[in-house]
């Protein structure tokens, strides 16, 4: 590691450290340069500004978030699967909150979206699975935004509720819930248009070259039409 990657780590290690301990408003110029032992303009000179250092130190949990997620090792039931990455996203949220505030509370470009689309691949990874086992009710692209936008709102209010106030049993319910609309409880034995059409874009995108893009981009969009067919 250089003297310049040492002192950035020590940096954000100060901030992510007074984040945790004293909450965004214990976050300044001055606290971070002392409990990094470094001066005002070196902060300016690696970070550009408080925005910037805000923004590596997200990017920093993130990647705590992203190594613990891809290390959840898979089984043989794709719907357990995500039961437990959604349980691991609420659980994260939960333990870091000024951490997941700074990547979820307040979005904006850059590196911080970046490792959410890092995170949101992974989503997308494990409720591909479930549309390949014949599983999925609805799109993948459908279910991936439904389970996001359910872990983020979830993990939000629960952060903002006071933890003596928080209902224990409403992230089982919430998590139960999305899974129902977008998972059918077992293979079924003669599945509906919505669901074949979906396990079969799951499946083709296992060979690609199969299809121009031309033609897979018309496959797709009649596959759409009829996984979103009630």
């Amino acid at each position: 590691m250089s003297d310049r990657e040492e002192v950035r780590r020590r940096i954000i290690d100060a901030a992510a450290t007074l984040l945790r301990d004293k909450g965004r408003e214990g976050v300044t110029t001055r606290t971070v340069g002392a409990a990094a032992g470094v001066q005002a303009p070196t902060l300016y000179r690696l970070f550009t500004d408080m925005d910037g250092l805000l923004e590596a130190v997200a990017a920093d949990g993130f990647a705590r978030y992203l190594e613990k997620k891809y290390s959840q090792e898979l089984s043989d039931d794709p719907v357990d699967d995500l039961r437990r990455g959604f349980d691991t996203h609420v659980g994260f949220g939960l333990e870091n909150p000024e951490h997941y505030l700074l990547m979820y509370g307040r979005p904006s470009p850059g590196s911080r979206r970046r490792v959410i689309e890092q995170s949101l691949e992974r989503l997308h990874q494990l409720v591909q699975r479930i549309a390949v086992a014949g599983r999925l009710s609805i799109g993948v692209e459908a279910a991936v935004a439904m389970v996001h936008a359910a872990g983020v709102g979830l993990t939000l209010t629960l952060i903002g509720t006071p933890p003596e106030e928080r209902d224990a049993a409403l992230p089982g319910r919430v998590r139960e819930a999305i899974l129902a609309a977008i998972t059918t409880a077992a293979p079924a034995d003669a599945p509906g248009v919505a669901q074949r059409a979906v396990g079969l874009k799951a499946v083709l995108d296992e060979v690609p070259g199969l299809y121009s893009p031309g033609e897979r981009g018309l496959l797709d969009e009649l596959l759409d039409r009829a996984a979103n067919h009630t």
